[in-house]
């Protein structure tokens, strides 16, 4: 006799967001979500890794609008001013300004604070494996999770040394389908990105943005030491475009290629029930300014699958 699964017969079921890594490209996540709660289907856990950690702790406090204001504002000038060179030896940037941008949008300071809750991911750097973060510091948590390897320092949180997320999980469906969701929705912000090729839209902005860039750097190296001010000046050059790609877009590229691919074993492995791929691979990792499209696109690309998130809930 046939039987039913007993997800099917069950009642008020869950829903959990799986909020994936991807830099720049993490503002759609805020679209996203946004598409989601505004078709009534209410969200129980959340699991983010790296841009998604940030993203969903924002979110899991109940400021996600300010957080979208401010992406929404930004322009490449407020993008590096929260980014804090330094001598380079584990990372080119430490990333302890995340505590003045995660401040901006709530009071939040640890998981007890969040309103729903959340997982974040990291990497232990000594050996490999996968961390789960879901108590103490949000920021602290948050920084080890967005500590992409060689870009930013990584963080000693619990004893170890932790990195970047999506080096084991960009995605992670797992964890918060063991946190006891139902229906698993996952938001994959690297599809796509082997096979990117640049718009005419993304070379004119590549043409017009360096000077601003440099300009910036030099200004604010101004403020700083000698010894500082070398390394701010090297900086100008890591932003800069040129014929040859910049140790930034060489590191963020490398990343993203490996964590796609990551990705893909993963989902095969454990596959979310809604799959969200926001189309935005040629966007470089620190294309925050580019906020009002990728927010619209994770808008799109969750839109469309609100009747199929229905249907299983």
């Amino acid at each position: 006799m046939f039987k039913l699964n007993p997800m099917w017969r069950k009642k008020n079921k869950k829903v959990g967001l799986a909020l994936g890594s991807g830099s720049a490209r993490g503002w759609a996540h805020i679209g996203a979500i946004e598409a989601i709660e505004e078709a009534g289907i209410p969200i129980h856990y959340v699991t983010g890794t790296s841009i998604g950690a940030f993203v969903g702790a924002v979110y899991a406090t109940g400021d996600l609008d300010s957080l979208k204001q401010f992406a929404l504002q930004m322009d490449w000038k407020k993008v590096l001013s929260y980014f804090d060179v330094v001598f380079p030896r584990s990372g080119l940037m430490d990333g302890k300004k995340v505590h003045e941008l995660f401040s901006l949008h709530t009071d939040a300071r640890t998981f007890d604070d969040f309103k729903i809750p959340v997982k974040m991911i990291a990497t232990d750097l000594d050996t490999g494996q996968k961390v789960i973060l879901d108590s103490g510091n949000i920021i602290e948590s948050i920084r080890a999770s967005v500590s992409v390897p060689g870009v930013f320092t990584p963080v000693h949180l619990n004893d170890k040394w932790l990195v970047d997320g999506g080096l084991v999980d960009p995605v992670p469906v797992k964890v918060v389908r063991e946190m006891g969701a139902d229906v698993v929705v996952a938001i994959d912000l690297n599809s796509g990105l082997a096979s990117k090729k640049p718009t005419k839209k993304s070379k004119e902005k590549i043409k017009q943005l360096p000077k601003e860039r440099n300009e910036f750097i030099i200004r604010i190296s101004e403020q700083y030491g000698i010894a500082e001010r070398a390394v701010k000046k090297q900086a100008s050059r890591w932003f800069s475009s040129s014929s040859k790609p910049s140790i930034i877009d060489v590191l963020g590229s490398s990343v993203g290629i490996m964590e796609e691919q990551i990705t893909r074993i993963n989902l095969a492995m454990d596959p979310p029930d809604i799959l969200i791929q926001p189309r935005l691979g040629d966007l470089k990792m620190f294309d925050f300014d580019q906020a009002e499209r990728s927010i619209q696109e994770g808008y799109n690309q969750a839109k469309f699958q609100i009747d199929n998130i229905k249907s299983l809930l």
